[in-house]
């Protein structure tokens, strides 16, 4: 049986992660989510899985000294890092938060990781720490870094400890940059969920400037088979780019949202646009297509209908954290957040 230590678990990524690890293997696998249950961490998100027998929740920030405790009573396989502060227009209002978590949280993991000889540490990162393309091109394993907001710093920070550790002491690490995810239980601020939400509620949908930016969007179970697959089969050391083949301007996604969510009283806002907005990402996953063999499954389309049929049907789960509900419950059982 192996056993992967998952930072972020209760998160929108990590959660459908531990899902499809313990759909996939079962009873020949263990997972101890490590999570500090900030705003964006939900244990709804867990809730199919909170009885599973190798399923074991930790309540535990990434920084606290106290985490070396469960590298010392457990033999990890794996250890794979989604913990992280995330949200741009956070980072632009306080960047502090972001270091600590995305920078030092990250070495931290790595010290604990390599001092109890962890197999394999898989650092979860996102194509923004490239930057911004023009109008053609694609992001490769090799574009230099060159993020442009104090999130996707942090994260090209975190980028670099992770290849340091490598390149120092030959820890076995990988680091797999990816598009932009979508699918149900994504925090509700970022933009399709939010866009979904605020028509359901007939809300204005607040899009930035004109709404032509590019994103590349991949669908998150996509994305769980893609890190499943770096841990099985990827070279240590090496870089993998994530992609879904889904470019699309923001504003098409918001008309197709309102396509599909049907009768709204919700109308398109143009918002002033976001400091240091990147025009345009896009992926080339050719190297993790070619050397490990995987490819994305999910189409745009068929993904989003899955997304708007998720939030329709779940609207006690986004409600309960756009009204600040799920925060008071977790106070109550773990205390501050």
């Amino acid at each position: 049986m192996k056993t992967y230590l998952v930072t972020g678990g209760a998160g929108f990524i990590g959660s459908h992660f531990i899902r499809h690890m313990l759909g996939v293997f079962g009873e020949d696998i263990s997972i101890y989510n490590v999570d500090a249950l900030t705003y964006a961490g939900n244990l709804a998100n867990l809730e199919a899985v909170k009885n599973h027998p190798h399923y074991h929740f930790v309540k535990q920030n990434i920084n606290s000294p106290e985490l070396e405790d469960l590298f010392k009573s457990h033999t990890f396989d794996a250890v794979v890092h989604f913990a992280a502060e995330s949200h741009v227009d956070r980072s632009i209002i306080d960047s502090l938060p972001f270091i600590d978590t995305n920078v030092r949280g990250t070495q931290r993991l790595l010290d604990f990781a390599r001092k109890y000889n962890v197999k394999r540490f898989c650092h979860i990162s996102t194509d923004e720490v490239y930057g911004s393309l023009g109008d053609t091109g694609s992001f490769t394993e090799n574009t230099p870094l060159a993020p442009n907001s104090p999130y996707s710093a942090s994260k090209a920070g975190a980028d670099l400890l992770v290849r340091a550790a490598f390149e120092t002491y030959q820890f076995p690490v990988n680091i797999v940059r990816c598009s932009n995810n979508y699918g149900p239980n994504q925090f509700p601020e970022k933009l399709i969920p939010l866009m979904i939400t605020n028509a359901f509620e007939g809300k204005p949908l607040p899009v930035y400037g004109k709404g032509r930016n590019i994103r590349d969007w991949i669908y998150v179970t996509d994305f769980c088979s893609a890190i499943q697959t770096v841990l099985e089969k990827g070279i240590p050391g090496e870089i993998y780019n994530v992609g879904g083949d889904s470019e699309k301007t923001n504003i098409d996604v918001v008309k197709m949202i309102l396509e599909k969510v049907g009768d709204t009283n919700s109308e398109i806002q143009y918002v002033k646009d976001r400091l240091g907005h990147d025009f345009r990402y896009a992926i080339d996953y050719r190297k993790i297509h070619q050397e490990l063999g995987w490819s994305p499954q999910v189409s745009f389309e068929e993904g989003l209908e899955r997304t708007v049929t998720w939030y329709k049907s779940n609207a006690k789960w986004w409600q309960d954290i756009k009204s600040g509900v799920y925060m008071a419950y977790y106070e109550k059982q773990y205390g501050t957040r």
